[in-house]
């Protein structure tokens, strides 16, 4: 089996995945509209890289999963299947040579990373590849950068592929633990009163009234409604448009403090951080527009009236996709992610983890917004199309003034009401 411009590959059949067909979904992010979607996963570590240590332990450890060992090859009907290979770790690892005393290493790693959008992976070699950066910045003596298309998976199985080949910092042989949902058991009474059985009606006849709401909003937004136009938000198209990705920690304690004062979760949390450094990025744009056209000082309050700003990630695999969703795309204004990450400090191939950061390229929207938490701490990560957000570090300081003003309420809540 050969593809135009691959040279013969061997096949081996002792993998439950050759010879499979795609996924709807894996099948998803080969079509024209989100051909050049990929998961840039970026770490970054208390220790200079190992190369050598960090190639061999990869080909013990990810190779060992069929699809970053296999071509995603188009048979002759138009259907995909997966098909492995013998890997060369040399197509994938790379390792440039760096100046230690350069001036800017932040910058240099950021605009690194920023670079690497403007690229795909050659089809002729499973769709990843991973980038060893041994300069010392200001959160991290090394970083390394995965590059995965989106075909190999989502961002929750990528990075849960990721951290089973890591280890707890504190012992080499345990495998990271991982936060899981904590379900509550539902408790019944013997019986319920007139007035409870009232309440709990009341309560579904909400549910599904509002569960109806959401369907027809996405319904309209599919087909009808756009956010509105705000300095967030950019007409692109999909494909290779270059982004930057921009990071900011948190503390993970300060996070947790704030919900516990609120009985939510840290999820709702996120989103009020990201809601309320929103606004004040736009406030301030809308601000200084208002002081070059009219030359008036900023108001406290310069957010248009009735604005309609909204973050979702949607994937449909029915056949008419590719309209649908390039259309649901571009009428949203940024996607937003939130996914939990090793509870303790680990080590990747014998080096320490400073940071995990996570994000993706390809997609029409100006902002993507993603957390990831670690140990005592999360990450924000932003994914930005500089022409439409030229100031992604401002937006990272909004969102962390956001929280900041968060926690100092509930200490003064607790200062001046203590129970």
């Amino acid at each position: 089996m050969e593809m135009e411009g691959l040279r013969p590959i061997r096949v081996s059949n002792d993998d439950s995945e050759d010879g499979q067909p795609l996924s709807p979904i894996a099948r998803l992010f080969h079509q024209p509209y989100s051909e050049d979607v990929y998961i840039i996963i970026i770490m970054g570590f208390n220790t200079p890289i190992n190369p050598l240590v960090f190639k061999a332990s990869l080909q013990h450890s990810l190779l060992k999963h069929p699809r970053f060992s296999s071509l995603q090859v188009v048979e002759s009907g138009g259907e995909m299947r997966w098909v492995k290979i013998e890997v060369n770790l040399d197509n994938h690892v790379r390792v440039p040579v760096l100046d230690p005393n350069m001036e800017s290493p932040d910058k240099f790693v950021e605009d690194y990373a920023s670079n690497l959008s403007k690229t795909t992976i050659s089809k002729s070699i499973p769709l990843w590849d991973v980038h060893l950066l041994n300069v010392k910045t200001s959160e991290a003596e090394s970083t390394v950068i995965f590059r995965i298309h989106h075909s190999l998976g989502d961002g929750i199985s990528l990075m849960s592929l990721l951290l089973s080949c890591s280890r707890k910092a504190s012992d080499p042989e345990a495998l990271p633990n991982i936060p899981t949902i904590k379900r509550r058991n539902p408790s019944y009474p013997g019986r319920l009163t007139s007035w409870q059985f009232l309440l709990k009606l009341w309560w579904l006849v909400l549910l599904c009234w509002n569960t109806i709401v959401d369907v027809l909003i996405l319904l309209g937004t599919i087909f009808f409604l756009e956010d509105t136009k705000t300095p967030l938000k950019g007409t692109l198209p999909f494909g290779l448009a270059q982004r930057r990705f921009v990071h900011r920690t948190i503390s993970l304690d300060d996070v947790k403090l704030v919900k516990n004062a609120m009985g939510t979760t840290i999820n709702d949390v996120m989103v009020a951080i990201t809601q309320a450094g929103l606004s004040s990025y736009l406030n301030r744009k809308y601000g200084d527009e208002k002081t070059y056209n009219k030359g008036a000082e900023e108001n406290n309050n310069n957010l248009p009236n009735n604005i309609r700003l909204r973050a979702a990630l949607v994937v449909n695999i029915r056949p008419s996709a590719g309209i649908q969703i390039s259309s649901f795309r571009n009428r949203i204004t940024l996607w937003f992610s939130n996914v939990p990450g090793p509870e303790e400090e680990i080590s990747y191939f014998g080096h320490p983890v400073a940071f995990i950061a996570l994000s993706f390229y390809g997609q029409p929207n100006a902002l993507v917004i993603h957390v990831v938490s670690y140990a005592n701490k999360m990450k924000i990560t932003l994914s930005v199309d500089e022409n439409i957000i030229s100031d992604p570090h401002q937006l990272c300081d909004d969102l962390q003034n956001s929280l900041d003003l968060m926690k100092n309420a509930v200490i003064t809540n607790q200062r001046t009401d203590p129970k």
